[in-house]
Protein backbone atom coordinates (compact mmCIF):
# COMPACT_ATOMS: atom_id res chain seq x y z
CA UNK A 1 0.00 0.00 0.00
CA UNK A 2 1.47 3.23 -0.92
CA UNK A 3 -0.67 5.61 -0.43
CA UNK A 4 0.54 7.43 2.20
CA UNK A 5 0.19 11.20 2.09
CA UNK A 6 3.44 13.54 3.82
CA UNK A 7 3.87 17.01 4.47
CA UNK A 8 7.19 18.36 6.39
CA UNK A 9 7.86 21.71 7.39
CA UNK A 10 11.27 22.73 9.18
CA UNK A 11 12.36 26.42 10.71
CA UNK A 12 15.03 28.04 12.44
CA UNK A 13 13.37 28.89 15.84
CA UNK A 14 13.63 31.99 17.51
CA UNK A 15 17.11 32.37 19.32
CA UNK A 16 19.04 30.43 16.75
CA UNK A 17 21.10 31.47 13.95
CA UNK A 18 20.94 28.65 11.43
CA UNK A 19 18.92 25.79 11.07
CA UNK A 20 21.17 22.78 11.45
CA UNK A 21 17.53 20.38 11.14
CA UNK A 22 17.20 18.38 7.66
CA UNK A 23 14.74 15.80 6.51
CA UNK A 24 14.08 13.59 3.38
CA UNK A 25 10.89 12.20 1.65
CA UNK A 26 9.88 9.74 -0.63
CA UNK A 27 6.77 8.90 -0.20
CA UNK A 28 6.41 6.79 -3.45
CA UNK A 29 8.85 4.47 -1.75
CA UNK A 30 7.83 4.87 2.31
CA UNK A 31 10.89 6.56 3.14
CA UNK A 32 11.07 8.98 5.73
CA UNK A 33 13.74 10.67 7.47
CA UNK A 34 14.15 13.26 10.05
CA UNK A 35 18.01 14.53 11.12
CA UNK A 36 19.25 17.10 13.88
CA UNK A 37 22.16 18.07 13.03
CA UNK A 38 25.16 18.54 16.13
CA UNK A 39 27.85 20.09 16.83
CA UNK A 40 27.57 24.09 16.24
CA UNK A 41 28.32 26.11 12.84
CA UNK A 42 28.49 24.72 10.27
CA UNK A 43 29.64 21.50 11.21
CA UNK A 44 26.24 20.58 12.21
CA UNK A 45 24.54 21.15 9.38
CA UNK A 46 27.31 19.44 7.09
CA UNK A 47 26.74 16.63 9.19
CA UNK A 48 22.95 16.73 9.00
CA UNK A 49 23.11 16.76 5.03
CA UNK A 50 25.87 14.06 4.69
CA UNK A 51 23.73 12.05 6.88
CA UNK A 52 20.47 12.89 4.33
CA UNK A 53 22.85 12.25 1.19
CA UNK A 54 24.79 8.89 2.61
CA UNK A 55 20.61 7.49 3.30
CA UNK A 56 18.75 8.47 0.52
CA UNK A 57 21.94 7.13 -1.83
CA UNK A 58 21.89 3.49 -0.30
CA UNK A 59 18.71 3.02 1.58
CA UNK A 60 17.64 1.40 -1.69
CA UNK A 61 20.66 0.11 -3.64
CA UNK A 62 21.54 -3.05 -1.71
CA UNK A 63 19.49 -6.20 -1.13
CA UNK A 64 18.39 -7.37 2.38
CA UNK A 65 14.99 -6.91 4.83
CA UNK A 66 14.46 -3.56 5.31
CA UNK A 67 16.17 -3.61 8.52
CA UNK A 68 19.22 -4.58 7.10
CA UNK A 69 18.95 -2.13 4.29
CA UNK A 70 18.19 0.87 7.42
CA UNK A 71 20.79 -0.21 9.65
CA UNK A 72 23.39 -0.36 7.00
CA UNK A 73 22.44 3.06 6.00
CA UNK A 74 22.78 4.68 9.15
CA UNK A 75 26.19 3.10 9.66
CA UNK A 76 27.31 4.57 5.93
CA UNK A 77 25.95 7.86 6.77
CA UNK A 78 28.11 7.61 10.36
CA UNK A 79 31.41 6.02 9.28
CA UNK A 80 31.15 9.04 6.60
CA UNK A 81 30.56 11.86 8.85
CA UNK A 82 33.30 10.61 11.02
CA UNK A 83 35.90 10.50 7.98
CA UNK A 84 34.71 13.98 7.45
CA UNK A 85 35.30 15.15 10.88
CA UNK A 86 38.91 13.84 10.80
CA UNK A 87 39.99 15.40 7.87
CA UNK A 88 39.34 18.41 9.37
CA UNK A 89 39.58 20.21 12.64
CA UNK A 90 36.90 23.17 12.71
CA UNK A 91 34.87 19.86 12.07
CA UNK A 92 36.13 17.04 14.56
CA UNK A 93 32.64 15.94 16.94
CA UNK A 94 30.50 16.50 14.29
CA UNK A 95 27.76 14.14 14.63
CA UNK A 96 23.74 14.53 14.63
CA UNK A 97 20.78 12.40 15.47
CA UNK A 98 18.12 10.80 13.20
CA UNK A 99 14.94 8.88 12.67
CA UNK A 100 14.51 6.60 9.86
CA UNK A 101 11.39 5.15 8.52
CA UNK A 102 10.45 3.04 6.06
CA UNK A 103 7.02 1.46 5.49
CA UNK A 104 6.38 -1.62 4.07
CA UNK A 105 3.41 -3.02 3.04
CA UNK A 106 1.68 -2.35 6.64
CA UNK A 107 4.58 -2.29 8.43
CA UNK A 108 6.85 0.40 9.37
CA UNK A 109 10.63 -0.51 10.31
CA UNK A 110 12.51 2.39 12.45
CA UNK A 111 15.67 2.95 12.79
CA UNK A 112 16.63 5.44 15.04
CA UNK A 113 20.03 7.19 16.86
CA UNK A 114 19.18 10.02 19.34
CA UNK A 115 16.65 12.07 20.88
CA UNK A 116 14.57 12.71 17.56
CA UNK A 117 10.98 11.24 17.91
CA UNK A 118 8.60 9.18 15.96
CA UNK A 119 4.85 8.99 16.98
CA UNK A 120 2.35 6.81 16.19
CA UNK A 121 -1.00 8.35 16.27
CA UNK A 122 -3.98 6.23 16.03
CA UNK A 123 -7.57 5.76 17.58
CA UNK A 124 -7.29 9.03 19.45
CA UNK A 125 -4.15 8.01 20.97
CA UNK A 126 -0.71 8.64 20.28
CA UNK A 127 2.02 6.59 21.53
CA UNK A 128 6.24 7.16 21.31
CA UNK A 129 7.62 4.16 19.34
CA UNK A 130 11.30 5.54 19.94
CA UNK A 131 13.07 6.57 23.49
CA UNK A 132 15.41 9.09 23.83
CA UNK A 133 19.03 7.87 23.89
CA UNK A 134 19.75 10.31 27.18
CA UNK A 135 19.81 10.58 30.58
CA UNK A 136 16.91 12.71 30.99
CA UNK A 137 14.96 10.53 28.57
CA UNK A 138 16.02 6.75 30.17
CA UNK A 139 14.12 8.78 33.39
CA UNK A 140 10.97 9.38 31.54
CA UNK A 141 10.99 6.54 29.82
CA UNK A 142 10.95 4.69 33.02
CA UNK A 143 8.82 6.74 34.88
CA UNK A 144 10.95 8.84 37.36
CA UNK A 145 10.33 11.82 35.64
CA UNK A 146 7.12 13.28 34.11
CA UNK A 147 6.81 14.56 30.79
CA UNK A 148 6.53 18.01 31.74
CA UNK A 149 9.82 17.20 34.34
CA UNK A 150 11.59 16.11 31.49
CA UNK A 151 11.01 19.16 29.21
CA UNK A 152 12.49 21.05 31.58
CA UNK A 153 15.27 19.16 33.11
CA UNK A 154 18.83 21.34 32.41
CA UNK A 155 20.30 18.22 30.81
CA UNK A 156 17.43 17.16 28.18
CA UNK A 157 19.67 17.73 25.03
CA UNK A 158 22.52 15.51 26.87
CA UNK A 159 22.70 12.85 24.37
CA UNK A 160 24.52 9.25 24.68
CA UNK A 161 24.02 7.78 21.10
CA UNK A 162 24.80 10.22 17.94
CA UNK A 163 25.93 9.50 14.17
CA UNK A 164 29.16 10.33 13.65
CA UNK A 165 31.33 10.73 16.19
CA UNK A 166 33.16 7.33 16.37
CA UNK A 167 33.20 4.74 13.80
CA UNK A 168 30.69 2.22 14.12
CA UNK A 169 29.56 -1.48 12.69
CA UNK A 170 25.88 -1.91 11.61
CA UNK A 171 25.72 -5.13 14.25
CA UNK A 172 26.96 -2.55 17.16
CA UNK A 173 24.72 -2.80 19.86
CA UNK A 174 24.59 0.65 21.70
CA UNK A 175 24.19 2.24 18.37
CA UNK A 176 20.69 1.88 16.22
CA UNK A 177 17.56 1.06 17.81
CA UNK A 178 15.35 -1.01 15.46
CA UNK A 179 11.66 -0.62 16.10
CA UNK A 180 8.92 -2.39 14.09
CA UNK A 181 4.90 -2.14 14.16
CA UNK A 182 2.43 -2.87 12.26
CA UNK A 183 0.66 0.42 10.10
CA UNK A 184 -2.58 0.44 9.86
CA UNK A 185 -4.46 2.52 6.73
CA UNK A 186 -6.23 4.63 9.61
CA UNK A 187 -3.09 5.65 11.22
CA UNK A 188 -0.46 8.69 11.21
CA UNK A 189 3.35 9.03 12.22
CA UNK A 190 5.07 11.93 12.87
CA UNK A 191 8.95 11.94 12.72
CA UNK A 192 10.23 15.18 14.49
CA UNK A 193 13.19 16.95 15.87
CA UNK A 194 13.96 17.23 19.65
CA UNK A 195 13.03 20.92 19.23
CA UNK A 196 9.13 20.39 18.38
CA UNK A 197 8.85 18.25 22.21
CA UNK A 198 11.10 20.44 24.02
CA UNK A 199 7.62 22.23 24.06
CA UNK A 200 4.85 20.89 23.25
CA UNK A 201 3.36 17.48 25.25
CA UNK A 202 2.78 14.84 23.38
CA UNK A 203 -1.09 15.57 24.25
CA UNK A 204 -1.04 19.16 22.47
CA UNK A 205 0.82 17.18 19.58
CA UNK A 206 -2.17 14.93 19.24
CA UNK A 207 -4.31 17.77 19.23
CA UNK A 208 -2.62 19.32 16.41
CA UNK A 209 -2.36 16.57 14.43
CA UNK A 210 -6.19 15.42 15.19
CA UNK A 211 -7.53 18.52 13.36
CA UNK A 212 -6.07 16.87 10.36
CA UNK A 213 -8.49 18.11 7.16
CA UNK A 214 -6.49 15.81 4.53
CA UNK A 215 -3.53 18.21 4.56
CA UNK A 216 -0.11 16.67 5.60
CA UNK A 217 1.87 19.81 5.36
CA UNK A 218 -0.71 21.73 7.19
CA UNK A 219 -0.48 19.81 10.27
CA UNK A 220 3.20 19.84 9.80
CA UNK A 221 3.47 23.56 9.64
CA UNK A 222 0.85 23.84 12.21
CA UNK A 223 2.95 21.83 15.23
CA UNK A 224 5.83 24.40 13.92
CA UNK A 225 4.34 27.38 14.63
CA UNK A 226 2.90 26.04 18.02
CA UNK A 227 6.46 24.99 18.89
CA UNK A 228 7.35 28.59 18.05
CA UNK A 229 4.67 30.27 19.95
CA UNK A 230 5.87 28.22 22.51
CA UNK A 231 9.28 29.38 22.59
CA UNK A 232 10.93 28.43 19.63
CA UNK A 233 14.65 27.97 21.17
CA UNK A 234 15.29 25.34 18.99
CA UNK A 235 15.55 24.33 15.28
CA UNK A 236 11.99 22.77 14.55
CA UNK A 237 11.26 19.89 12.21
CA UNK A 238 8.07 17.91 11.59
CA UNK A 239 7.21 15.20 9.31
CA UNK A 240 3.63 14.35 8.95
CA UNK A 241 2.74 11.21 7.49
CA UNK A 242 -0.98 9.47 7.09
CA UNK A 243 -2.69 6.92 6.17
CA UNK A 244 -5.09 6.93 3.86
CA UNK A 245 -8.11 6.05 6.11
CA UNK A 246 -6.72 8.83 8.96
CA UNK A 247 -8.99 11.20 10.11
CA UNK A 248 -9.39 13.87 11.79
CA UNK A 249 -10.95 13.45 15.08
CA UNK A 250 -12.19 16.95 15.75
CA UNK A 251 -15.75 16.29 14.43
CA UNK A 252 -16.85 13.87 16.92
CA UNK A 253 -17.42 16.36 19.41
CA UNK A 254 -21.62 17.63 19.02
CA UNK A 255 -21.61 20.69 17.04
CA UNK A 256 -22.56 24.40 18.81
CA UNK A 257 -25.34 24.49 16.40
CA UNK A 258 -27.20 20.88 17.59
CA UNK A 259 -27.58 22.39 20.43
CA UNK A 260 -29.81 25.32 18.84
CA UNK A 261 -31.78 22.18 16.68
CA UNK A 262 -32.19 20.50 19.37
CA UNK A 263 -33.94 23.33 21.45
CA UNK A 264 -36.22 24.34 18.85
CA UNK A 265 -38.97 21.42 19.37
CA UNK A 266 -38.50 22.69 22.60
CA UNK A 267 -39.77 26.30 21.92
CA UNK A 268 -42.24 24.80 19.49
CA UNK A 269 -44.35 22.98 22.32
CA UNK A 270 -44.03 25.60 24.81
CA UNK A 271 -45.51 27.59 22.00
CA UNK A 272 -48.30 24.76 21.63
CA UNK A 273 -49.15 24.32 24.68
CA UNK A 274 -49.47 28.19 25.39
CA UNK A 275 -52.08 28.45 22.75
CA UNK A 276 -54.18 25.29 23.92
CA UNK A 277 -54.10 26.86 27.53
CA UNK A 278 -55.73 30.37 25.98
CA UNK A 279 -58.03 28.33 23.75
CA UNK A 280 -59.52 26.51 27.31
CA UNK A 281 -59.63 29.68 28.69
CA UNK A 282 -61.33 31.46 26.36
CA UNK A 283 -64.05 28.44 26.30
CA UNK A 284 -64.39 28.92 29.41
CA UNK A 285 -65.13 32.41 29.71
CA UNK A 286 -67.72 32.13 26.44
CA UNK A 287 -69.28 29.69 28.42
CA UNK A 288 -69.71 31.86 31.79
CA UNK A 289 -71.33 34.49 29.62
CA UNK A 290 -73.81 32.30 27.64
CA UNK A 291 -75.32 31.03 30.39
CA UNK A 292 -75.08 34.36 32.39
CA UNK A 293 -77.68 35.34 29.70
CA UNK A 294 -79.61 32.08 29.85
CA UNK A 295 -79.80 32.84 33.22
Amino acid sequence: MNAWHSGAATDIGLLRDRNEDRYWVDAERGVFLVVDGVGGHAAGELAAETAVDAIRGSIFEEAGTVEKRVRRAITLANNRIFELAQSDDELRGMACVLTLAVVEGRRIVIGHVGDSRLYLISNGAIRKLTSDHSPVGEGEDAGKLTEQEAMAHPQRHEVFRDVGSSKRHAADEDFIEIRQCRFRADAAILLCSDGLTDHLTSAEVRGIVERYDGDPAAVAARLVAAANEAGGKDNITALFVAGPQFRSRAGTTRPRFSATRARIPERLFTGRMALLAYGVLLGMLVWVVLRARGG
